[in-house]
C-alpha cells in the first residue's frame, strides 16, 4: 500500500510564501512523476505544478512564475515553494503521484490534501 503525506499548508497574509511537502512510502518500485493540484471552494481541482523523475516541470497558466516545484528522488518527496501569494492561491493542495508497481503495473496516488489559506 502507498501513502502520500502532505505537510507544510497554513494560513498566510498576501504576499507571502509557503512550503509544501509531500513524501510517499510504501510499496513502491518507481515513481514516474509527482504532481500538485489544487482546488478552490465552488472550483474545479486545477494543475498547479508537476515533475518527472527526470526533473522535466510544468506548471498552471494561473502560477505566472511564483511558484517552484522540485523533487527528491532518493526520499520520494516532492516539494512546492510558493511565493508571493495571493488570495486567489486559497484552496486544498492535494499531492498525486505517478507510480509503478513492483508487478510494472502503473497507477496513481493522491494525498488528502493540505490547506492553504491566504488572508489579503
Amino acid at each position: 500500500q502507498v501513502q502520500l503525506v502532505e505537510s507544510g499548508g497554513g494560513l498566510v497574509q498576501a504576499g507571502g510564501s509557503l512550503r509544501l511537502s509531500c513524501a510517499a512510502s510504501g510499496s513502491i518500485s518507481s515513481i514516474n512523476g509527482m504532481a500538485w493540484y489544487r482546488q478552490a471552494p465552488g472550483k474545479q481541482r486545477e494543475l498547479v505544478a508537476g515533475i518527472t523523475r527526470g526533473g522535466i516541470t510544468n506548471y498552471g497558466d494561473s502560477i505566472k512564475g511564483r511558484f517552484t516545484i522540485s523533487s527528491d528522488n532518493a526520499k520520494n518527496t516532492v516539494y512546492l515553494q510558493m511565493n508571493s501569494l495571493e488570495p486567489e492561491d486559497t484552496g486544498v493542495y492535494y499531492c498525486r503521484a505517478d507510480i509503478k508497481s513492483f508487478q510494472g503495473v502503473p497507477y496513481d496516488r493522491w494525498g488528502q490534501g493540505t490547506q492553504v489559506t491566504v488572508s489579503s
